[in-house]
C-alpha cells in the first residue's frame, strides 16, 4: 500500500505544479503589476518623458541657432584672431578658443539650462537641489567639459592639418579613444566631484552584491554608496570603469527607498552589463557611429566653407574658427540618428535585464524596481514611441520580461503578488 501511494503522491505534486505553471498568466500578471501605478502617477511621468520629446527639439534648433549668429556676426573670426594675439602654437590657440566658446555657449544658455535642469525637474518633483547647489554643479560641469573637449579639439584640428583628404576618418577614431579614456576616467576622478563615495558598510546587502559580482565575474572587492539624494530623487548603481578602474556603486536613494531583493534585481542588472561586455560593445558601435558622423561633417563644413566661408572668415577647414559649424553639424547628426542609438543602448539594457532576472531571481522586485524608475519614465508607451525615444525598454516592457521569466521559473522564484 505505501509503495502505491508515493508514486501517487508524487504524480498529484507533479500534476499541482504544472497546473501552477499554466494557472500562472504572464501577460494578465503584467497589467496587474501596470495597474498598481495611479493615474495621477501616470500622468505625471508621461507629461515630463513626453516633454522630453520637445526638449531635443528645442535643444538642436538653439545650438543651430547659436552657431549661426556665432559665425554669421564674425564672432567667431574675432575669437579667433585675439587668440593668436596671444600665443603662436596652435595646439594651444586651439584649446584656448574651445574653452572660450564652450564657456559663452554655457553662459548664452544658461536661462534654458536653468529651465530644464532645475525648475522643470523640481516641477516634477525629481530634484532636491538648491539654487546655490545647481549652479555649483553646472560650474563644475563646464570644467569637466573643457577638460576634455579642449585637447580633443586640438588633436582633431592636428589630424586636419596634418592629413586634409583623411582627417575626418582620424578624428572618428581619437573620439572613439577620448570615448574609452572617458569611461576609464570618470568613475575615479569625475564622479566624486560631484558625490561623495564611501564604501558600503558591512552588512547583508554588502555581502550578497559582493557575492553576486564574485559568481558572475566582476573583480571587485568593495561596494561604494554615494549620496545621489543631494541631486535627486532617482534610484541608480552601477559597475562601471574599464582597465582597472571598475567600481560597484550604488546611490543612497536605492538603499533608502527599496527593499534588499529590490536591490539585488538592480544589481544583477548592473553586473549583467559588466559581464557581456557592454561597455567595450557600445564604445565600438559609437565608434563606428562617429566614423558616419565625421563624414556627415565634412560634407556640411565643405558646403558652409563654400557658400559662407568669406562672410565668416573662415577659408578652410583647418581653421579652428569653423569649430562651432562642427559641433552644430555634429548635434545634428546625432539628433538624426536617435533611434538608432537609443536602440543600441536599449538592446544591451535589455540583455542586462535578461542577465539580472538569471543572476538575482527576483522577477516580482525587479517589477517593483520598474515601477519606480517610471516616476520619470513614460511606462507604456506605444511601439513607435519607444523605438524612436527610449535608450532604456520602457516599465512596461521590463515588467513583461519579468513576469515570462516568472512564468518559465514559477517553482524556483519569490513569487508575489502586486500591492
Amino acid at each position: 500500500m505505501i509503495r502505491l501511494c508515493k508514486p501517487l503522491f508524487l504524480l498529484t505534486l507533479l500534476f499541482g505544479l504544472c497546473s501552477a505553471a499554466h494557472a500562472f498568466d504572464a501577460e494578465q500578471a503584467t497589467q496587474a503589476w501596470l495597474a498598481t501605478q495611479s493615474a495621477a502617477d501616470r500622468l505625471r511621468s508621461d507629461a515630463y518623458f513626453e516633454g522630453g520629446y520637445w526638449l531635443l527639439l528645442v535643444d538642436l534648433v538653439w545650438t543651430l541657432a547659436f552657431a549661426g549668429l556665432f559665425m554669421g556676426l564674425g564672432l567667431s573670426a574675432r575669437l579667433r584672431d585675439r587668440i593668436a594675439r596671444f600665443t603662436r602654437r596652435r595646439w594651444l590657440a586651439d584649446m584656448l578658443y574651445i574653452a572660450a566658446y564652450v564657456i559663452v555657449l554655457t553662459v548664452i544658455s544658461l536661462p534654458l539650462n536653468l529651465w530644464e535642469g532645475y525648475f522643470r525637474e523640481h516641477a516634477y518633483g525629481l530634484s532636491n537641489e538648491s539654487l546655490g547647489q545647481w549652479f555649483s554643479e553646472a560650474g563644475k560641469s563646464l570644467v569637466v567639459a573643457i577638460v576634455f573637449m579642449a585637447p580633443l579639439a586640438a588633436l582633431i584640428w592636428a589630424a586636419v592639418r596634418r592629413s586634409p583628404r583623411n582627417w575626418w576618418l582620424w578624428g572618428s577614431a581619437i573620439s572613439t579613444v577620448f570615448l574609452a579614456i572617458s569611461i576609464a576616467v570618470v568613475p575615479v576622478f569625475v564622479a566624486p566631484l560631484f558625490n561623495d563615495y564611501k564604501p558600503l558598510p558591512d552588512g547583508p546587502i554588502r555581502s550578497q552584491i559582493l557575492s553576486m559580482a564574485r559568481a558572475n565575474g566582476v573583480p571587485a572587492t568593495e561596494v561604494y554608496e554615494f549620496d545621489a539624494s543631494r541631486q535627486s530623487t532617482r534610484i541608480s548603481a552601477n559597475v562601471s570603469g574599464l582597465f582597472g578602474t571598475e567600481r560597484v556603486s550604488l546611490n543612497d536613494n536605492l538603499l533608502k527607498r527599496t527593499t534588499p531583493e529590490e536591490i539585488r534585481a538592480v544589481m544583477g542588472h548592473e553586473i549583467g552589463h559588466y559581464t557581456l561586455n557592454h561597455g567595450i560593445k557600445l564604445i565600438v558601435g559609437f565608434g563606428l557611429i562617429s566614423v558616419a558622423a565625421f563624414a556627415f561633417i565634412r560634407r556640411a563644413l565643405q558646403w558652409a566653407l563654400a557658400r559662407y566661408g568669406a562672410r565668416w572668415r573662415v577659408q578652410d577647414i583647418g581653421d579652428i574658427a569653423v569649430a562651432p559649424v562642427v559641433m552644430a553639424a555634429f548635434t545634428l547628426f546625432m539628433t538624426a540618428i536617435t533611434p538608432l542609438t537609443n536602440t543600441m543602448v536599449r538592446s544591451v539594457e535589455q540583455e542586462a535585464d535578461y542577465y539580472g532576472l538569471n543572476a538575482a531571481r527576483e522577477p516580482d522586485a525587479f517589477a517593483r524596481v520598474a515601477l519606480r524608475l517610471s516616476e520619470y519614465r513614460k511606462i507604456n508607451p506605444g511601439p513607435v514611441e519607444e523605438f524612436i525615444f527610449f535608450d532604456h525598454p520602457s516599465g512596461a516592457t521590463r515588467i513583461r520580461t519579468a513576469m515570462r521569466w516568472k512564468a518559465e521559473h514559477l517553482d524556483e522564484s519569490n513569487a508575489q503578488t502586486p500591492k
